[in-house]
């Protein structure tokens, strides 16, 4: 047969070649393709994402925690918390008062008030008097002695405090002292059913536990308390 002589002759080779160059480009396309669904499932999942963005982030910058757990550091971080607030107990009291005659009955000279106290007392642990000997600090170990807790403040709740009866005897005017006093009273009972119910015991519980995960954010593996 004669030889077409505008015929291209067909290389073998070259036909390799382009087969390839065409694989690497699909395969390069695939890969592309499952990256960015990965960054995409790992975006979309929020913990192991974060978690895989921050070990990233840290091994580009290089930087590292480092914390001082000295004891005069610790002791310093404790005082801030000054005034530790660390239960609140909230209650009602039924509470009496009255001024009486020794001549005259009751409905004659007697002033009576029957009153409903509400209010709250409010317990903590004041770390301002922690001295430096009461923390111990040996590694990550450290033992330590809390100030003992106490009864902060007993308060009074005007706006749910109410006159429940007022009987004022027919000789005598209405003593503008008596609900004053009557309220002092149950304060005074309300601060006293507290510390029989053990507020101060919980007070100090509390902070136990308050403390606790303080110093195990510092770095701390055993804790003690004296």
């Amino acid at each position: 047969m004669p030889r077409d002589p505008d015929a291209v002759p067909h290389s073998p080779k070259s036909g390799r070649s382009l087969a390839t160059v065409v694989f690497a480009l699909i395969l390069g396309l695939f890969i592309g393709i499952l990256c960015i669904g990965s960054i995409g499932w790992l975006l979309l999942s929020r913990d192991s994402g974060r978690t895989l963005l921050s070990h990233m982030w840290s091994a580009v910058t290089g930087r590292t925690l480092t914390i001082d757990v000295s004891q005069p550091t610790v002791v310093d971080r404790i005082q801030r918390l000054q005034r530790l607030e660390t239960v609140v107990y909230t209650m009602d009291k039924l509470v009496t008062g009255a001024k009486e005659n020794s001549l005259f009955p009751d409905f004659l000279a007697g002033d009576r008030l029957l009153m409903m106290v509400h209010g709250e007392v409010i317990a903590g642990i004041d770390f301002s008097n922690l001295k430096p000997g009461d923390v111990r600090v040996d590694g990550k170990h450290i033992r330590l002695r809390l100030p003992a807790s106490q009864v902060f403040n007993t308060r009074i709740d005007s706006a749910r405090t109410r006159v429940y009866s007022r009987q004022t005897g027919l000789l005598v005017s209405t003593d503008p002292n008596l609900e004053t006093q009557v309220r002092e009273e149950g304060e005074r009972q309300l601060r006293g059913a507290a510390l029989a119910d053990g507020i101060l015991r919980t007070a100090q519980q509390n902070g136990v536990a308050t403390i606790s995960s303080l110093l195990q954010g510092l770095g701390f593996e055993k804790i003690d308390f004296d």
